[in-house]
């Protein structure tokens, strides 16, 4: 049995790395008693598929994991069991069953959404948008390798006006394999401080995904 899960990591869990929270769920489903299963070989691990990485200091409303559970469950009775059995900063949104041979949430992904927030008052913030989006390119180097951060920009727009006390604006980005653009390379672009910026992930966006219903209609 194929299990969705879309959760919230919350403040309580900003600073815990990728490889951590794959953990923190790993052991949130086995406190859950829910029956994990297993990859074949000489080292089985725990089938547990995470969409994206959200880098360290990052938060969401919109994390996906997928899980392979032994036996089938009623789906209300695994979200009401990982809900009770969740830590502080995980909050679990809904859970849908899917296909056993649908391709991984990795290969489906193709951008993802952030709000970002500026700590500090960032000057002519409409301005330096403007200035990104008609940017031709924005050559940026990652790991030595010279690449494009504006053909990885698909949306960006202010969520607030120049004069608000908290200003905020809303970025999509490109998140498919070789082509990942990174909210903080955006705030640099724009000149403004990243370690004056918090950054929130709202949405994730896959190729030909729709978010399932029970028998009922009514999300779990």
């Amino acid at each position: 049995m194929r299990i969705r899960i879309n959760f919230a990591k919350t403040e309580a869990m900003r600073y815990t790395s990728h490889l951590d929270l794959h953990r923190t769920l790993e052991r949130t489903i086995r406190r859950a008693a829910l029956p994990l299963a297993y990859s074949q070989g000489f080292r089985p691990h725990p089938r547990i598929n995470l969409a994206c990485a959200l880098p360290l200091g990052f938060t969401s409303e919109c994390e996906f994991a997928d899980i392979w559970l032994e036996t089938k469950l009623p789906l209300d009775s695994i979200r009401t069991s990982l809900a009770a059995a969740s830590p502080p900063g995980i909050s679990i949104n809904f859970i849908e069953h899917v296909l056993l041979d649908l391709p991984a949430l990795q290969s489906s992904l193709l951008a993802a959404e952030y709000q970002i927030t500026f700590m500090s008052p960032i000057p002519d913030l409409s301005r330096r948008i403007e200035n990104v989006l008609e940017s031709t390119s924005l050559p940026r180097i990652r790991h030595g390798k010279t690449y494009d951060l504006r053909s990885l920009i698909s949306e960006l727009k202010p969520l607030t006006s120049d004069s608000d006390p908290l200003q905020s604006i809303l970025v999509q980005l490109s998140a498919m394999e070789g082509a990942t653009g990174r909210p903080e390379e955006v705030v640099l672009a724009m000149g403004a401080d990243p370690h004056e910026a918090r950054v929130h992930r709202v949405q994730l966006i896959f190729n030909n995904y729709q978010r399932s219903l029970p028998s009922n209609g009514n999300p779990i």
